[in-house]
């Protein structure tokens, strides 16, 4: 419901600029139109899928507790008979055995033809995933990477550096620029991911991912940075496409935030001597940079080519950058409760 109400505010306010005339240069109304109807429709599939999926694990602690005869618990007792008798309708013998829908009875040949090539790893297909990345590994991620407004040398050297760690990466000077304008021209340009890196007094201390069109948007905060410039004699960086360790993403949260970080590389190549590293122990994520050579045919030696950095995650929000005021928080890190500091959300079991 909350995700079809920030849909519904971004159609009024995608009406009301066209009504004033103050849409940007080159976009009509009509686009306007068309990108919140884009917009309303992703919201509405992923307000569902979230539903259907919350319904789901509901009747799987029913069928649990049921199968092993224990205590249902507290907060599905009072919906437990209807969930017992939902339950019946679930298993493999009762959709053999049900009547077809009426509205599905006219074209049910022709769909139970279409079903002879859905295969049985296409089950997701639906899943809103599809709508954020459904090109990913098929296409090269196209990012653009630009910084906070009058940066200092440090921030646009770190800003560089990050371009040499994404293949293909664009570095933009953010100059008079908002973040609007920004975020508009990334989709006309059909940018998939924009990267914003903020800073305190000359250290790089934000990070923030934005996926076009529709997000999600992650916001990290950067620590410990130690840059290629503060290392002599690095040498040159290598800019093949980089082999991925993800390592310590078991919960649900931690695989959402390794999809948002993994698929801003392309897919690489089998040869390809560059590893990039993102390890997370107690929700701290470490970047290592790497390229490695082989001194024999047992071993190998590992060179670290920087930069390195460790981030923290603290908000998933499901729109795009500039859509702040009006998109939903998927997740949010809460570090003033009691036991914020035993809590880990990453690679939780």
């Amino acid at each position: 419901i909350s995700a079809l109400r920030a849909a519904t505010l971004e159609v009024i306010t995608f009406g009301r600029q066209a009504s004033e005339g103050d849409q940007p240069p080159g976009q009509s109304a009509r686009a306007l139109r068309r990108e919140a109807r884009l917009r309303r429709e992703y919201l509405y599939r992923k307000a569902r899928e979230e539903a259907e999926r919350t319904a789901q694990e509901r009747k799987d602690k029913v069928r649990r507790a049921l199968e092993e005869n224990r205590l249902i618990p507290t907060e599905l007792r009072r919906e437990a008979l209807a969930l017992q008798g939902s339950l019946e309708f679930d298993d493999a013998g009762g959709e053999e055995n049900r009547l077809i829908p009426t509205e599905l009875r006219r074209e049910a040949l022709a769909l139970q033809g279409s079903l002879e090539f859905d295969d049985a790893g296409g089950e997701g297909v639906t899943s809103h995933v599809d709508d954020e990345y459904r090109w990913a590994g098929v296409e090269d991620p196209k990012i653009m990477i630009t910084t906070s407004r009058d940066p200092s040398s440090r921030l646009k050297m770190f800003a560089k550096e990050l371009k040499l760690v994404f293949p293909g990466a664009q570095r933009m000077n953010r100059g008079r620029h908002e973040v609007g304008a920004l975020v508009r021209a990334c989709k006309a340009n059909g940018v998939t991911d924009l990267l914003v890196v903020h800073e305190h007094r000359g250290t790089p201390v934000g990070l923030i991912v934005s996926h076009l069109p529709f997000g999600p948007t992650a916001y990290f905060t950067l620590c410990n940075v130690v840059m290629r410039h503060d290392i002599p004699d690095l040498g040159t960086a290598s800019e093949a496409k980089p082999h991925l360790i993800m390592h310590g993403f078991s919960s649900r949260l931690g695989k959402r935030v390794s999809d948002i970080l993994r698929y801003l590389f392309p897919v690489p190549k089998d040869d390809s001597h560059r590893v990039i590293t993102f390890a997370n122990q107690d929700d701290y994520i470490s970047f290592r940079h790497h390229v490695y050579k082989k001194t024999n045919h047992r071993s190998v030696e590992l060179t670290e080519v920087g930069p390195r950095f460790e981030l923290k995650l603290y908000m998933i929000r499901l729109g795009t950058l500039e859509q702040e005021a009006t998109a939903d928080v998927e997740w949010r890190w809460h570090p003033y409760t009691n036991t914020a500091h035993k809590r880990v959300f990453l690679s939780a079991a």
